[in-house]
């Protein structure tokens, strides 16, 4: 069997139909793992499941609001089956907390936590039921340090590391592991959105700028961020609990001054 193989396990990705979710997805499919994409774009949800079914992978798209606790328990019990979670599904905010509505604080707590808080409740009973398992939630640099205009969001973040460590001690013994990936800037669909509703006119420059802030000088790309997925929650990752994995391109260690 070839390393970081994921062939016979089911896996759900929130926030799969975009993004770093849909790379994940793909990579997680093209290892073998039957996957479950939770999102509320059915549009873009459906496409990423085509794809990857003309690939020859397996995949279900699952229609989600994952802030809404009984929806979240009846769409993952429906599953039956179940050795993965990756908690992708985020959104950000920009602003200081004098610019942050508390509308807006409580929508990003609402999704990046509350939200990640319903899967992984939902999600325990069938790890343990599968003999263990693994779980990966998507953080940021920003759990770690900060950056001008993004309180509700870093704030967030470090609430997904701090969530990350209790429940992969609180679960040990299970067999169910818990990790946390803390990516810098991704270039994703989000990230040009942003540029162009923000900088208009400016987009060419105002995206040098955003990728040359990290030190190896340019964004992330989707795909890398998912291949460190997929390693942890393969079974050569089967030491790996507890743990935060920036990738970020130094942008964490590495400031340059």
């Amino acid at each position: 069997m070839s390393k970081f193989s994921l062939t016979g396990k089911n896996a759900i990705v929130t926030g799969g139909a975009s993004g770093i979710g849909e790379a994940i997805a793909h990579v997680f499919a093209e290892s073998g793992a039957v996957i479950y994409i939770f999102d509320l774009n059915d549009a873009l949800g459906n496409k990423v499941v085509h794809s990857i079914q003309s690939k020859g992978g397996m995949a279900t798209y699952v229609h989600c609001d994952i802030t809404e606790w009984s929806v979240v328990q009846a769409k993952v019990a429906a599953l039956n089956n179940l050795d993965i979670l990756v908690n992708n599904a985020g959104i950000a905010h920009v602003g200081s907390i004098t610019e942050t509505s508390p509308e807006d604080f409580q929508r990003v707590m609402d999704v990046n936590v509350k939200g990640m808080y319903h899967c992984i409740k939902a999600c325990i009973p069938l790890l343990q039921a599968a003999g263990g398992g693994s779980i990966v939630n998507i953080a940021s640099t920003l759990s770690s340090v900060a950056i001008a205009h993004r309180f509700a969001y870093g704030t967030s973040k470090g609430a997904v590391l701090a969530l990350t460590n209790s429940v992969a001690l609180d679960y040990i013994d299970d067999g169910i592991r818990c990790n946390a990936i803390s990516p810098g800037r991704v270039h994703t669909p989000f990230v040009d959105g942003f540029i162009a509703k923000n900088y208009p006119g400016k987009e060419a420059e105002k995206f040098k700028e955003l990728s040359t802030d990290h030190p190896i000088g340019r964004m992330a790309k989707p795909e890398e961020i998912a291949h460190l997925a997929l390693y942890l929650c393969s079974d050569e990752a089967a030491y790996v609990t507890g743990s935060n994995h920036p990738i970020d391109g130094g942008f964490t260690n590495l400031k340059r001054f």
